[in-house]
Formats: C-alpha cells, sequence, structure tokens
C-alpha cells in the first residue's frame, strides 16, 4: 500500500433523495498503524440540507477530523464497510492479499448499509439495483454459502457455483453468519441469512421468532420470515436501512453503537460496552429522545429474558430521519445464547451498576440503572414484570408460528427467563 490512499464520500441526502459528494476520506500508514483524515467539503458544508454523516464523531465543521481507531477507519465509514462475512467472501476473490480497512470499504457493492457510497472519483456513484440477487436465486446462495465453509474448513471441494454472483458481501449487519442480499419483485432488499455448520439448533426459525415475540414486547423490530429450501431453513430479514423508491432506492445513514461509543474494534476490551452511555447519547441525538431511551431500556430487558448475550455494540444502531434527524433503529440479531448458567449470566454490555455485575442478566441489576432511561424504579420494574410475562407464555407459540418443532423449543428452553434473572428478588 502506498503511504496514503483515499477515495470521496458520497451521501444521499434525505430531504432530496440527491447523492452528492460530502467529503474524502484518506488512509495513512504510520509506523504504529494508520491514521485516517476525513473533511467534509465546503460545498457541501454550504448546502441548507447538508446532514451530519456522524453527529457525534463527525460533525458538521470545516476542520480536518483524524482517527487511530479501528485501522484509521471511521466508524461511520466502517459501519457500512462488509461484516466478518462480507470479508470471507472479499479475501477469496484475491488470495494472500493483504487488506486495508479501506479495501474491504470499496471491495463492497451498492447494496452497502446505511446512505454512504463511495468512488475513486468524483462522479456520482449509479445505484442501480436492477442485478441484485432474486429470491430465485437463494437456492444457489444457499448452496454456494455452503462451499463457501467448507473451503474455509479446509475441504477441497471445489465450489460449484459463481461465489461472485451469489454472495454479496455488503450485507452488514450480522457478523460471521453466512447471509446475502436478495432482492424481491417491489424492490425491497432483505438480508437472506442461511444456516452454518456450528449451529446448536435452527436459527432462521429462532431468529424470526425471537424477532417477532420482541415486536409483542413493545420492541421496533423489522418483518422477518422463514424460507424452506429442502431442509434448510432460510430466515428473511428486511432490510430497515433501505426501501424502495420511485426512481432509486430510498436509503437511510446507519450508525451502530460502536460508532456512536468511539470504540475500539477488541473484542477483549468491554469497558465502553455500555447500554447506559448509549441511552446518554440517544438522549442528545435522537429527535425523540425520551422514547428512544425507553425503548433500549425494553430492549436490555428481553435481551436479559431470552438469554441474548451477543447483544454487542455492532448489534445496535441508530437511523437517520427522512427529515435528517437520527432514531433508534429497528432491533436486529436476536438469537439466544448457549448458555446453561443457571445463576449468573451476563450481557455484553453494562445493563446496571450493581458494583462487580454491571453486566448481570438480574432484575435488581437491570432496575439499578434505571435513571439512566429516565425510568423510575418501580416503573422500570413494572416493565420488566409485563414483558417477562409475555415472554414466558408465549414465546413457544411464535417459534411454533415459524416453523419450529417440539425438538426446536426444547434446544432453546434453557435460554428463556433462566432462574439468576430473579436472584436477590425473591426469598429463600
Amino acid at each position: 500500500m502506498t503511504s496514503r490512499v483515499g477515495c470521496f464520500v458520497f451521501v444521499q441526502l434525505p430531504s432530496t433523495r440527491e447523492t452528492v459528494i460530502c467529503g474524502r476520506y484518506e488512509l495513512e500508514e504510520i509506523r504504529d498503524g494508520f491514521l485516517g483524515r476525513f473533511v467534509y467539503g465546503r460545498t457541501y458544508l454550504n448546502r441548507p440540507d447538508a446532514v451530519a454523516i456522524d453527529p457525534v464523531n463527525l460533525p458538521l465543521k470545516d476542520t480536518e477530523f483524524t482517527t487511530s481507531k479501528v485501522g484509521g477507519m471511521f466508524g461511520a465509514l466502517r459501519d457500512t464497510a462488509p461484516d466478518a462475512w462480507g470479508r470471507m467472501v472479499i479475501e477469496r476473490r484475491d488470495r494472500g492479499r493483504a487488506y486495508s480497512e479501506l479495501d474491504y470499504l470499496l471491495g463492497s457493492s451498492v447494496l452497502r448499509v446505511g446512505a454512504l457510497s463511495y468512488g475513486a472519483g468524483q462522479e456520482v456513484p449509479v445505484l442501480d439495483y436492477s442485478n441484485a440477487l432474486s429470491l430465485e436465486d437463494l437456492g444457489a446462495a444457499s448452496d454456494a454459502a455452503d462451499a463457501l465453509e467448507g473451503e474455509i474448513a479446509g475441504e477441497e471441494n471445489p465450489l460449484l457455483v459463481d461465489l461472485d454472483r451469489v454472495l454479496d458481501p455488503s450485507s452488514g449487519m450480522g457478523g460471521a453468519r453466512p447471509k446475502t442480499v436478495v432482492r424481491d419483485g417491489d424492490g425491497q432488499l432483505w438480508v437472506a441469512k442461511f444456516p452454518s455448520r456450528g449451529d446448536r439448533w435452527t436459527n432462521g426459525i429462532t431468529e424470526a421468532a425471537y424477532l417477532s415475540l420482541a415486536g409483542e414486547c413493545g420492541i421496533t423490530v423489522p418483518e422477518a420470515r422463514v424460507v424452506t429450501l429442502g431442509a434448510k431453513k432460510i430466515v428473511m430479514v428486511k432490510r430497515f436501512d433501505q426501501e424502495p423508491g420511485k426512481d432509486e432506492p430510498i436509503r437511510r445513514l446507519f450508525l451502530s453503537a460502536h460508532t456512536l461509543l468511539g470504540l475500539e474494534e477488541s473484542v477483549t476490551d468491554r469497558t465502553g460496552w455500555s447500554y447506559l452511555d448509549l441511552s446518554h447519547i440517544l438522549r442528545r441525538i435522537s429527535s425523540r429522545p425520551e422514547e428512544d431511551a425507553a425503548e433500549l431500556f425494553r430492549r436490555m430487558v428481553f435481551n436479559a429474558l431470552v438469554s441474548n448475550t451477543d447483544d454487542h455494540p455492532r448489534n445496535h444502531a441508530v437511523l437517520g430521519t427522512n427529515s435528517g434527524d437520527w432514531r433508534l433503529s429497528p432491533a436486529y440479531d436476536l438469537v439466544p445464547s448457549s448458555d446453561r448458567s443457571l445463576d449468573d449470566r451476563r450481557l455484553a454490555m453494562t445493563c446496571g451498576v450493581t458494583p462487580g455485575r454491571e453486566r448481570w442478566a438480574n432484575r435488581l441489576n437491570l432496575v439499578s440503572g434505571a435513571q439512566h432511561f429516565r425510568l423510575g424504579e418501580d416503573e422500570a420494574d413494572e416493565v420488566i414484570t409485563t414483558m417477562k410475562e409475555i415472554v414466558v407464555h408465549r414465546w413457544e407459540d411464535h417459534v411454533r408460528s415459524h416453523g419450529g418443532t417440539a425438538q426446536d423449543c426444547r434446544n432453546i428452553a434453557h435460554a428463556i427467563a433462566y432462574e439468576g434473572l430473579e436472584y436477590g428478588t425473591v426469598p429463600d
């Protein structure tokens, strides 16, 4: 890599649906790693409809922003880059090549998450979705995902399909699970998530059931459905960051909690992983801060109730609105943990203020942080009681309604309202 490389950054404006240059990003290799630079264009700053692509870390200012975090990649840009699975798809194109964060960013397609686009020149990228994978191609995409997992595992069977055609690396919002982006007959984009070799239960059915159960608990969720291909169960989750438009898709800015919290990439350092801190940020940037803070509390409680301990900061986000404001995004990636501890299950993020047990999925700990969500302790306790009643009595119905079997229910029963949730709240 040369000492400094870069690209122009484009944004689809929420007020006009027009895509324009908003700035330039450069990545420089330095002695101890990489340094990223970003500047807004002055023409963009002078627009009355200009919006910040990150209101916390990249406000609308005529200045040069720098970062050495995440390999020199600003979070607002990193959020639109491929996730772990997408990176594997890209890396297969040129084995042995050392990829920079910029390479991954430019290696994704127009189907990337959010409203940003990138280019080497100032010509506005064409957002043509006409060649996006159709629902009829799901079988080929599933076969490709199987083959790629086999290839990663060291199997010698060659891929029998055109992987680049059916596995778009740009789906984002989903970690390392095999997936691709598909477009239905109405032009709506969906993320199709395939079964993986390491699955402990029928993930497609479980994720769809968790989303609908969360919806019954008063949590905003995207539409999801399960598609059966032979013995495979594929969950289809509607992309909530984009929707069909008259001439081109309507795209919304997307920022993960990881970005808003200003975190590094390390998964071992969870110092800044906090629902409490995220609630305070929502109260600064959300157009409806009280509503979003209260919903974030419900999501935290739901994750504790169903043992979704993969609730890391990349699995929470905010979306830009049509008016240029920000709101908490719909919930996504809701899945049970394999943890079978009866007394001490922990969320990925701080959810209370109990000394030494701030991540404990326990009623007392959840209530202890209520004030950070503008809730009283009695009010927070009532939220937990109401949600627990729904989860305990309705989870199996949701699994069954998405095609789950008695065995599927037995496989995830351990995750529902585990015993330690109530420790300290009832007499021994």
